[in-house]
């Protein structure tokens, strides 16, 4: 039998939100091990980065700041002053009512900071290794899970063993931790797909992220740094499936043509400035969010369509709040009265969000006239009154609980 490594807390997972939680929690002084079974890639001109990229909305920035990492990535970091919403679902796909929604009316911080995922992955690496509590182990991941009363055993595929007073799993929508634990999830699909690239253009984002709206899902536009001087955003591009797959390999120019003309020119012609990548469109949300010592956080816990920069900031919502019960007391680490009060804390909240956002992507896949035209409408009844206006923007930053 292999020897037992011992530590207070095993997050399985080293994506964004896992190697978020592995910082924040080192960096509060507890001992830590993260696994993942791929290595991150944290240079974008290698294959397989990761080209999208994360609005860090406001108690976003909070975690960040905590765990060591902020002022790392501030430099790179595009502040995002407006949200700007477009319907184009007329007949000609033209723009026929564009909503500005201000960070100023709600707050003296912008919305939140664009950062490119595979420039957070390098920031977050760094951080783990300037962390000597801290054990970041890729290329191993979690294989089988035991969780007792006073601690959790977790098999890992290298064949050593680890004993931790709480597992966190931030490994993903297929979690294993989650499936070793007999957690169910309910799960919607939408036969979407999402390409997401960086864009350069002619005209300057002035920090404006815009969604537009159109049959199929929203094509998003996210203030990026210029680049070499040019004005650049990353985009999100949601539609049908089998349109996404075919955009994925047409050629650039044709490819250019057609992003431009669904953006409506808000930005004028766009240039592709990145490679493509393309992934599934889906919903889903765990039955619960905890076992024995073990806590589900990200897209173990919740998966949502990206609009309106929901997901990862439920997922560091989730961080954030494991983070406050583990400080407040360090020695009820991973216990049951601990887990009972992450899930009373997240779970309504979490529940409410990915209904929300699956009513909008529905909302936005809508192919009849009348229910164009509606969603039209409601954008325009919901910017005009004030109260309501200000309530959602509070709910979309996660300053203000849903419910």
């Amino acid at each position: 039998m292999s020897e037992i490594t011992s530590c207070d807390i095993l997050v399985s997972g080293g994506g964004i939100a896992g190697l978020t939680a592995a910082a924040a929690f080192g960096t509060a002084g507890f001992s830590v091990i993260c696994v993942d079974p791929t290595p991150p890639i944290v240079d974008q001109d290698t294959d397989g980065a990761d080209m999208r990229t994360t609005a860090m909305l406001q108690p976003a920035r909070t975690l960040l700041e905590a765990a060591g990492l902020w002022d790392q990535l501030s430099p790179y970091a595009a502040p995002l002053e407006v949200m700007q919403i477009v319907d184009a679902g007329g007949q000609d796909g033209t723009a026929r009512e564009i909503k500005a929604f201000r960070a100023s009316d709600v707050s003296d911080l912008p919305f939140g900071w664009n950062l490119p995922n595979w420039r957070l992955r390098r920031a977050m690496v760094d951080r783990l290794n300037a962390l000597p509590n801290v054990d970041f182990r890729p290329g191993v991941a979690t294989r089988s899970l035991l969780g007792r009363t006073a601690e959790a055993r977790v098999g890992l595929t290298d064949g050593s063993r680890v004993s931790a007073r709480l597992v966190i799993a931030a490994d993903g929508r297929a979690s294993p931790m989650r499936t070793a634990a007999g957690i169910d999830v309910t799960t919607r699909r939408y036969g979407q797909k999402a390409l997401a690239f960086a864009v350069t253009h002619p005209i300057p984002h002035e920090n404006v992220s815009t969604e537009v709206h159109q049959t199929g899902g929203p094509f998003t536009l996210v203030p990026l740094p210029d680049r070499d001087g040019i004005p650049c955003s990353a985009v999100v591009w949601m539609d049908d499936g089998p349109k996404s797959v075919r955009r994925m390999s047409a050629d650039p120019v044709d490819f250019e043509d057609e992003m431009s003309t669904r953006s409506c020119h808000i930005l004028g012609p766009l240039k592709l400035a990145s490679r493509r990548t393309i992934w599934p469109i889906i919903s889903q949300i765990a039955s619960q969010l905890t076992g024995t010592r073990l806590a589900l956080i990200a897209e173990a816990a919740h998966v949502v369509p990206p609009i309106g920069a929901q997901g990862l900031n439920m997922s560091l919502a989730d961080t954030s709040t494991l983070l406050a019960l583990a400080t407040a007391q360090p020695d009820k680490l991973g216990d049951d009265a601990m887990l009972a009060a992450y899930q009373t804390a997240r779970y309504a909240d979490i529940r409410r969000r990915v209904t929300g956002v699956d009513l909008l992507n529905r909302a936005s896949q809508a192919t009849s006239v009348f229910a164009r035209d509606a969603r039209a409408f409601g954008l325009n009844a919901l910017h005009q009154v004030t109260p309501v206006r200000k309530t959602l923007m509070q709910l979309g930053l996660g300053t203000r609980r849903a419910g």
